[in-house]
């Protein structure tokens, strides 16, 4: 999926076409529904813990209450674990956005560069070359 990468954003920010909210075990859990991939090839429906719910700033100003869960992250062959929470990023460029927290002590981000690591494509799965085997533009 493609993400803009935000070291000005705090936390990461996931697109969700619908979100609901229901209880499992007495917990509380949400459900969403997001298109990962190109105009028309499907929908994918998640149902996961909420991990926290806070108070978040977004690039206009304005506050709102959002869903946080913990997800995994496999970016330039790395795999983490991180938090995110649900948006609607609607009409924004990317569905995506990567902050600070889920890039702290593994990346360091070159603002003058991008797909530093490739793009996106049918064997994203494969774990990306390094930094030093991409050639500078």
């Amino acid at each position: 999926m493609r993400a803009k990468i935000d070291s000005g954003a705090r936390s990461s920010a996931l697109h969700v076409d619908a979100q609901w909210r229901f209880s499992e075990g007495g917990a509380p859990w949400v459900g969403f529904r997001l298109s990962p991939g190109a105009v028309g090839a499907g929908a994918v429906e998640c149902l996961v813990p909420v991990h926290d719910e806070r108070m978040v700033t977004d690039s206009g100003g304005n506050r709102g209450a959002r869903v946080f869960v913990r997800t995994g992250l496999r970016l330039a062959g790395v795999e983490r674990e991180i938090e995110i929470n649900l948006a609607d990023r609607r009409g924004m460029r990317f569905p995506m956005l990567l902050g600070r927290t889920a890039m702290a002590r593994v990346f360091t981000v070159d603002p003058a560069r991008s797909f530093l690591h490739g793009k996106a494509g049918p064997n994203s799965a494969a774990p990306a070359a390094p930094y030093s085997d991409i050639p500078t533009p």
